[in-house]
C-alpha cells in the first residue's frame, strides 16, 4: 500500500529552505516508527536535507534524482522508472516522504496520507495540497492534540477514495 507521510502547518506548508519548519520530537518518533523497515520514496533535495545527506537507516530508500550517483540507495531518473520500482514493491508498505513535487506527483496513487498537523504557521516556501479541499480525500482519523516542543500537533489520517493504479 502506498502512503504519504508529512507534517504540515495551518496553511499546509511543509518546508522552508530545504528543511522542516519545526523541531517536533514526537512527530520524528512517529515518522521513524511508522517508516522503519519499509520503503521510502523521495526526491533528491529531500535526501540532501538529511544529516550528512545519508539515506534513512533500516529502510529501502528510492530517490528520484536526475544528477545523483550513489550506491547507498536506489536512484531513479524519471517518474516512469520510479513507478516501476514502486510497482515491484506494491505488496509492501511504501511511504512517500517528500518533497513538494514528489508529493504532488504521487498523491493520486496514495491510499492514505498520514498528516501531522501543526497548529502554527511556519512561513513555508513549499506546500502540500490541501486535502480538506480535495473531494477524493476524507479525514478518517484525527488524534487528540498533543504538545510537541511547544507546538500543538495532531496526528491525522486521510483516505484516498479514488486511488489511481501505478
Amino acid at each position: 500500500m502506498i502512503k504519504a507521510i508529512v507534517h504540515a502547518d495551518k496553511e499546509w506548508g511543509i518546508g522552508k529552505g530545504n528543511d522542516m519548519m519545526f523541531s517536533l520530537p514526537a512527530d520524528m518518533k512517529f515518522f521513524r516508527a511508522t517508516t522503519m523497515g519499509h520503503t521510502v520514496v523521495m526526491g533528491g533535495n529531500t535526501l540532501r536535507s538529511f544529516p550528512n545527506q545519508k539515506p534513512l537507516k533500516n529502510r529501502v530508500n528510492i530517490v528520484l534524482s536526475r544528477g545523483q550517483v550513489r550506491d547507498d540507495c536506489i536512484i531513479v531518473r524519471s517518474y516512469d522508472e520510479l513507478k516501476n520500482e514502486m510497482k515491484a514493491r506494491q505488496d509492501e508498505d511504501i511511504y512517500v516522504i517528500g518533497g513538494g513535487e514528489i508529493y504532488k506527483a504521487l498523491l493520486p496513487y496514495c491510499h492514505e496520507v498520514l498528516v501531522t498537523k501543526v497548529d502554527a504557521v511556519g512561513g513555508a516556501e513549499v506546500f502540500f495540497p490541501n486535502l480538506d479541499e480535495m473531494e477524493n480525500f476524507v479525514c478518517v482519523d484525527e488524534g487528540e492534540p498533543i504538545d510537541d516542543n511547544g507546538y500543538t500537533i495532531r496526528f491525522t489520517t486521510y483516505k484516498n477514495m479514488s486511488v489511481l493504479p501505478l
